[in-house]
């Protein structure tokens, strides 16, 4: 048996490992690659596999950069099952179709564009006397229908009569329902037949809602080999969901190939525990001048997060009485998701909220959005309000269109989160308004570039770590040390390159034998 790594290696997205066995193709996860759209397209676009060549696919959670690509596999000649949690089918349910509509609305776009530019050339182009010229008003009301709507079919047309070359989505809605059907998914610590003489077992991961570590056993010539994949590990304490499972049964203690998370490698978060007072202080700062809390958020996680702590400050009668709204229909749906899996929350949401008949996700100072006229109205509000909006990376969604209207002024804040991948709109806002504040804010704001414009940073930036969902290098460690694990070999992945080998690093100096693949790599198990 062995194990081929083929993304989120020395990189954070991307997730997609392959088990291979004499008789077995088992892929653990198969995620979007994020970041720089070229780049990201390339990868997304080729499998380095046949899909039809895969048993099953085990998926650790829903997180689009572990889920994103199962529509590409299931629409090209897989015939196996999608095994999770039934929390994370749940979620998947929403994520998948809001990828593929993302996809389908960013192809559009590009398309639009292409061809808007070919008519613009076209329009310069020498005329017959007397021929009109179109201006480029008149071109942009030949492809849209009113303000924001695309004509799709004209533009189709169009570039089929000029033949020019379309972008075309990785997958479209009507795929993505397609690969929803292919899902099988089951309670923690049950035994799942994967493949021949292959099983796994899900253990709750504490990093989102359904969140797994996934135990993969194979019998390999009369032996019982082990794989355990971490999946993205959460942090203990954190709200909401139990902590990171310690206790795996007996039978699943020896393990031949850790595969495990390195996000933080090399970092600590702040304690959890101190959540609460640095959210309340960022809030009262801000809002005393006037400004608006803007919050890149995933819609899935962090939302959800974020509301529990908000709903605590407002029983504590700690938040000031300003709206909070949640701008996201896809934020929306998940929260519900969250709000139909209790079985999953830990004993504090049972105690602080369920106990009392509260829903943890909801009070009176809470709006939710879904409109895009509600959302533009946003934009031109210009008293102090909470705005929670995804995508987290700042990579599309609403949280563009109120960047665009907020990152310029002074008075508002914004707040930063969660984790924020290399070449995203994100890390750019995190880096450029993080080092503009430890400078006292001299100078020139630094200028920020998306929408094919540059806007002044003068918006502060702020960011909490303990939000995060994944756990820094302490708390991995705590997972291997106080687990009852007993583990042969680990591989490192999902960390950018620095994070992965400063943990390996660190791993080794503990007496563990660590690998850290690269892409395309096969690390042999047994």
């Amino acid at each position: 048996m062995h194990v081929t790594f083929y993304g989120a290696v020395r990189e954070v997205t991307g997730s997609m490992h392959l088990i291979t066995t004499e008789r077995d193709r088992v892929l653990l996860d198969c995620g979007l690659f994020q970041g720089r759209r070229r780049e990201a397209a390339e990868k997304n676009r080729v499998l380095p596999f046949d899909p039809g060549l895969l048993t099953n696919v085990v998926l650790s959670h829903a997180h689009t950069d572990h889920s994103g690509r199962i529509p590409v596999v299931t629409k090209n000649g897989f015939a196996g099952r999608i095994v999770c949690t039934r929390a994370t089918k749940s979620a998947c349910d929403y994520l998948l179709p809001d990828s593929a509509s993302i996809q389908q609305s960013d192809a559009d776009y590009l398309n639009y564009k292409t061809l808007r530019t070919a008519l613009s050339r076209n329009s310069t182009a020498p005329r017959r006397k007397g021929e009109a010229v179109p201006d480029l008003g008149e071109i942009k009301k030949l492809l849209k229908k009113g303000r924001h709507e695309l004509n799709i079919e004209t533009i189709s047309d169009l570039m089929a009569k000029l033949r020019l070359e379309a972008v075309k989505p990785l997958y479209t809605p009507p795929d993505a329902a397609k690969a929803l059907t292919y899902f099988d998914p089951y309670p923690y610590r049950q035994k799942v037949d994967i493949g021949t003489q292959m099983s796994c077992t899900f253990y709750d991961a504490g990093h989102i809602l359904g969140s797994a570590i996934s135990m993969v056993t194979a019998s390999v010539n009369g032996r019982a080999l082990k794989i355990c994949f971490s999946g993205d590990i959460g942090r203990f304490d954190k709200p909401i969901l139990n902590d990171p499972e310690l206790v795996f049964a007996e039978a699943d203690r020896d393990v031949d190939l850790l595969i495990m998370e390195s996000t933080y490698g090399d970092r600590l978060h702040e304690p959890v525990a101190d959540l609460k007072g640095q959210l309340a202080a960022v809030l009262e700062e801000t809002l005393q001048r006037g400004g608006t809390v803007l919050i890149p958020a995933f819609a899935f996680g962090r939302t959800q997060i974020l509301l529990y702590v908000l709903h605590e400050l407002y029983n504590e009668k700690r938040l000031p009485r300003v709206p909070i709204y949640v701008d996201s229909p896809l934020a929306v749906n998940l929260t519900q998701v969250f709000v139909e899996h209790p079985e999953v929350y830990d004993r504090d949401t049972q105690t602080t909220f369920l106990s009392k008949g509260q829903n943890p996700f909801q009070f009176e100072q809470i709006r939710f959005v879904r409109s895009v006229e509600e959302s533009m109205a946003l934009n031109r509000e210009d008293k102090p309000q909470i705005i929670i909006a995804a995508s987290g990376m700042c990579e599309a969604g609403r949280i563009l269109h109120h960047l665009r209207f907020k990152i310029h002024n002074e008075r508002n804040t914004i707040l930063i989160v969660g984790y924020m991948a290399q070449n995203t709109l994100g890390r750019r806002i995190e880096e450029l308004g993080l080092d503009y504040e430890r400078s006292g804010r001299r100078g020139e704001a630094p200028l920020v570039k998306f929408f094919n414009k540059e806007y002044p940073l003068k918006a502060h930036v702020t960011k909490i770590g303990g939000f995060s969902g994944h756990a820094d290098k302490a708390e991995m460690l705590r997972f291997l040390k106080q687990s009852n694990l007993r583990i042969k070999k680990i591989a490192l992945v999902h960390g950018e390159e620095a994070q992965a080998l400063h943990f390996a690093d660190t791993l080794k100096g503990e007496g563990y034998a660590v690998v850290v693949p690269r892409r395309g790599e096969t690390v042999p198990v047994g």
